[in-house]
């Protein structure tokens, strides 16, 4: 029983040991290519129309390009994680143009 918690912690301890490296070296990569930009890297922003799903009565949905704010401008980083305070784009990218439930 004690050898099964003891492999249980050292594997915990390897599994969050390679997550913090991973995170650090993604970091690291992340700040140097702030220091050499090219145009979309490491920051990018997408322009994309800002679509409204409106829920109607008979149980429909009707798509509206929003009249107030018909673009929106997201940005995103290339990078595994999040890093100042912006979303990898490899996760916004798919998302960009789905509709917003109202």
């Amino acid at each position: 029983m004690t050898s099964f918690r003891v492999i249980f912690k050292r594997l915990i301890l390897c599994a969050a040991g390679c997550l913090a490296i991973v995170y650090v070296s993604d970091y690291l990569y992340f700040r140097f290519r702030t220091f050499h930009p090219k145009p979309t890297d490491p920051v990018e922003s997408l322009t994309a129309l800002r679509v409204l799903a409106i829920p109607e009565k008979n149980g429909k949905t009707e798509y509206e390009v929003d009249a107030q704010n018909p673009e929106q401008t997201i940005t995103c980083v290339h990078s595994l994680f999040p890093h100042s305070g912006y979303s990898p784009c490899w996760y916004v990218k798919p998302r960009i143009n789905q509709p917003i439930p109202m």
